[in-house]
């Protein structure tokens, strides 16, 4: 049985069908992916998805910083559609395609700046001990400001959300996407 049950948009209902139109005439453009599990729950979908709209268009976090935190999110959760979402998107941001692989491979990368080397070692960490060190911290604030450290924990927080749904609900890959985390052996 697929996990979750195919979204019919010719079926929605009363409090589904303004999310759905909400989230296709936003900046996303598209329903997909995590969106359309979310609606499933309209109430969720709602407040879920403009959250997002912030994580991805509103923080201070420029769109590199953005995409790297998102990039090392997808990874801790292996989460193949979250990557094969934003790894392009990551690229068009500029970070380069070494970058984006050592991420995928769970090495750190070499050659990032400062402050991109930042959010990725506050990103990671976070992840990994479920806390950040006070040299951490304070590493990330001088980059980013208190402002752009709490963006930070936002997008971080809402992209593990949507590798969460991803992962619990086997959403597939976009068509034609190659698997960035095949199953281990």
């Amino acid at each position: 049985m697929p996990r979750p049950p195919i979204l019919d948009e010719t079926a929605l209902t009363p409090a589904q069908k303004p999310i759905y139109d909400a989230i296709l005439n936003g900046p996303r453009g598209i329903v997909e992916g995590p969106l359309r599990v979310w609606l499933q729950s309209p109430g969720l979908a709602d407040r879920a998805q403009a959250l997002g709209a912030f994580c991805r268009y509103g923080t201070t976090l420029p769109p590199d910083l953005s995409e790297l935190a998102i990039l090392v999110t997808g990874a801790f959760w292996r989460s193949g559609f979250e990557w094969a979402v934003h790894a392009p998107i990551a690229a068009k941001a500029g970070l380069a395609p070494e970058v984006i692989e050592a991420i995928r491979q769970g090495h750190r990368p070499d050659g990032l700046s400062e402050t991109a080397a930042a959010v990725h070692d506050f990103a990671l960490e976070l992840h990994r001990d479920r806390a950040v060190s006070d040299a951490t911290y304070a590493r990330a604030e001088a980059a980013l400001g208190l402002q752009g450290v709490v963006d930070l924990v936002g997008i971080l927080g809402y992209y593990t959300l949507i590798s969460m749904t991803i992962n619990a609900f086997h959403v597939p890959l976009p068509e034609g996407a190659p698997d960035p985390f095949p199953p281990q052996a």
